[in-house]
């Protein structure tokens, strides 16, 4: 079987997103969570369909959902080492650049309190990051040596209950035109998936030099703000 067309990256996510859910019941985690880690094989195939549907060509269809399928696969690996803690929302982010070549320190600042993701928040946001970064990389700051992503969050006010804003700004880039006329894949997920996943605000915002993404949500459950003194 040849490991890398998309039916057997497919059939890989497939089993191990059931080693994860064997993982949770195990572990006798909340009935919530384990229903989140299910939904996960639905999310996978709503990124093929609508991969295709929103693709000009079969190459570029192949070549963004290989990507997508591996920011999954990723977030996934993740958090079957870490299920209960969930992953870092610095590490999800970090991980997602180094895997397109662009590191922290160089091009990319990255800061925030520490924010644990777990099954659910972890695999939208980890979608969300990476249609940001192929966006970077294709239309953006990525594109140039001079480009600059600058990426941030806070919770206001710090504590369960509080508001979480992230912020993608991109800079160094010169007469950006305005917004895209065509709407894709990349724009559904922050605009519609996260706001149904996650009762997400998504504004973008496509200014001379760079995008500004700002994402705000109400912090779910499944979104853990860890003191800096634990």
């Amino acid at each position: 079987m040849n490991h890398d067309t998309p039916e057997a990256r497919i059939a890989e996510l497939e089993a191990e997103n059931r080693r994860l859910r064997r993982f949770l019941d195990e572990k006798g985690l909340p009935a919530e969570q384990r229903h989140q880690v299910r939904n996960t094989l639905a999310m996978l195939r709503a990124i093929i369909r609508r991969s295709a549907e929103t693709s000009d060509s079969v190459e570029t269809y192949a070549a963004h959902l290989d990507g997508r399928l591996d920011a999954i696969a990723r977030v996934l690996g993740a958090l079957m080492r870490s299920v209960a803690e969930g992953v870092a929302l610095h590490t999800l982010i970090a991980d997602e650049l180094q895997a397109h070549l662009a590191r922290e320190g160089d091009q990319v600042v990255i800061s925030g309190p520490n924010l644990r993701l777990r099954a659910g928040a972890a695999e939208i946001v980890a979608l969300a990051i990476h249609e940001l970064t192929v966006n970077a990389i294709e239309h953006g700051a990525l594109m140039l040596p001079q480009g600059r992503i600058a990426i941030s969050w806070s919770v206001v006010p710090p504590a369960p209950g509080g508001r979480l804003t992230f912020v993608w700004t991109e800079t160094g880039l010169e007469n950006l035109s305005a917004e895209p006329p065509r709407r894709g894949f990349g724009s559904e997920v922050l605009e519609r998936s996260l706001r149904y996943e996650l009762k997400a605000e998504t504004d973008l915002a496509y200014e001379r030099n760079g995008l500004r993404c700002t994402i705000t949500l109400p912090l779910p459950p499944q979104i853990t703000l860890i003191e800096d003194d634990e």
